[in-house]
């Protein structure tokens, strides 16, 4: 029996979701923060649940050999990277593991699945092309960081090991001249001040988009603060002013004013190109997006003779991509500014065999099929929910000869993936990529083929 505050040593013998080491007492199961896979670590009891206890690591006495120094002094602070002090190579393995154990979870029958090592990074460093950080105020002094894990704290930053050095550049040249104008941040409790979030996003030439949002309609000075923003930093190519005045934790409102530039950049994933607004979902991972894709395309198979349909195709990124080995490409996608986009994308790399569709995929999927529309290949790309029932029934009644599942959750990845076994589809392979290095998040690819059409 443990009580809070008891002080123990504890074997780690895994990381969670959460990045905490997991190790036992007896057989009660218990969290330790800062520990990883092959620790020993001295240990402070901080709370007991039901079916797990939280500890806090007071020292650790056995060091892993898979523990690295940490490169960032905010590791542990900052409540962005989660296995930091994990080496890259255990993280790799770590990720594979978490696949397997989430459709292990499931009543998936895994014979014949190939389950490939973790596909990773040359340099898991400054890949982020987008970070969104949090703007407050300590001793009078402007922050701008990012909260502590499971807190309100606000870290404040100059650096970020994740993005790109330009957008650390400016970082700090925000902070000094939201202080110069005395532009007050947002508060939570108050629900008074200015400025809520900054936003940076880069491209692989590294330009970049800076959002500035405020909880009010006008900014300040803003003509000065943009002409020193862009003076200080000469690869911004737009500033966009977004309003969110809501009491909510969403970062963007659904408003923007350009300050600067034309509102947009230009990213490209192989040789298309993709127009980049400040709503526009893009992986921010530019490097690991390719490798994710291309597998995904490989997995396809597709020739001029298939029709293809990209499920959840956001701004039409997998669509365009496939739409070079395809006959005809149907994307579906239930925001329809990420509709509108995809539709100025396809025209932008000249893509004339792709049409879109705004809606919800589990109405507009079944109503493509009553028409007589089907596929010889689909593609899904979720959220993090998974797919809805009736996006699995309609492909069953499509019954392509492939599908091919991309996942950011693994869980519920587990779920559909049996019940579309069920439906006839045998799993051949399953490859995870690491899209956010340092942390416990992993994406995947699956390939299932119809049984009648091996």
């Amino acid at each position: 029996m443990i009580n809070v505050n008891d002080i123990v040593e504890i074997n780690i013998i895994d990381i969670n979701h959460l990045g905490q080491g997991v190790g036992k007492l007896s057989d009660f199961v218990v969290f330790v923060d800062k520990a990883v896979t092959g620790d020993l670590v001295k240990a402070k009891i901080t709370e007991i649940k039901k079916s797990f206890a939280l500890g806090k690591t007071i020292e650790i006495l056995e060091s892993s050999p898979h523990r690295v120094d940490s490169p960032c002094e905010n590791f542990g602070a900052c409540g962005g990277c989660q296995t930091l002090t994990l080496s890259y190579e255990e993280q790799l393995k770590y990720k594979k593991n978490s696949v397997i154990n989430s459709l292990k979870k499931s009543s998936l029958d895994m014979d014949g699945i190939t389950i490939y090592d973790t596909i990773g990074m040359d340099n898991p460093y400054r890949y982020r092309n987008k970070t969104a950080f949090s703007v407050g105020k300590n001793n009078g002094k402007i922050q701008i960081g990012t909260y502590e894990q499971s807190s309100h704290q606000l870290v404040d930053l100059d650096t970020c090991l994740l993005q790109d050095e330009v957008a650390d550049n400016i970082l700090k040249n925000t902070k000094n001249i939201l202080e110069k104008y005395k532009i007050n941040p947002y508060g939570k409790r108050t629900k008074n001040g200015t400025i809520r979030h900054i936003v940076i996003r880069t491209n692989k030439d590294k330009e970049v988009m800076l959002i500035i949002v405020t909880n009010t309609e006008e900014l300040p000075n803003a003509n000065k603060i943009v002409e020193e923003l862009i003076k200080a930093e000469p690869k911004i190519k737009t500033i966009v002013q977004n309003i969110n005045n809501k009491n909510t934790s969403v970062i963007l409102g659904y408003k923007n004013k350009t300050l600067y530039g034309s509102g947009t950049i230009i990213d490209y994933i192989d040789n298309l190109q993709f127009v980049i607004s400040p709503h526009t979902f893009f992986q921010v991972n530019s490097v690991q997006t390719e490798k994710l894709y291309e597998k995904a395309i490989e997995y396809a198979q597709l020739t001029k003779e298939y029709t293809c349909f990209d499920l959840y195709c956001g701004i039409g990124t997998i669509s365009l991509m496939a739409a070079r080995n395809a006959k005809k490409v149907y994307g579906v996608e239930i925001v329809e500014q990420s509709i509108k986009d995809a539709e100025r994308n396809a025209k932008v790399n000249n893509i004339e065999n792709t049409k879109f569709y705004t809606g919800k995929v589990e109405e507009v999927l079944p109503k493509l099929y009553k028409k007589g529309i089907k596929a010889d290949v689909i593609i899904i790309d979720p959220p993090r929910k998974g797919c809805e029932k009736e996006v699995l029934e309609a492909i069953k009644n499509i019954s392509p000869k492939r599908v091919v599942y991309v996942s950011c959750n693994p869980a519920t990845l587990g779920r559909d993936l049996e019940i579309l076994q069920d439906y006839g589809f045998d799993i051949e392979k399953v490859q995870p990529v690491d899209m956010f290095c340092h942390s416990t998040h992993t994406e995947v690819v699956v390939l299932l083929q119809r049984q009648d059409h091996e």
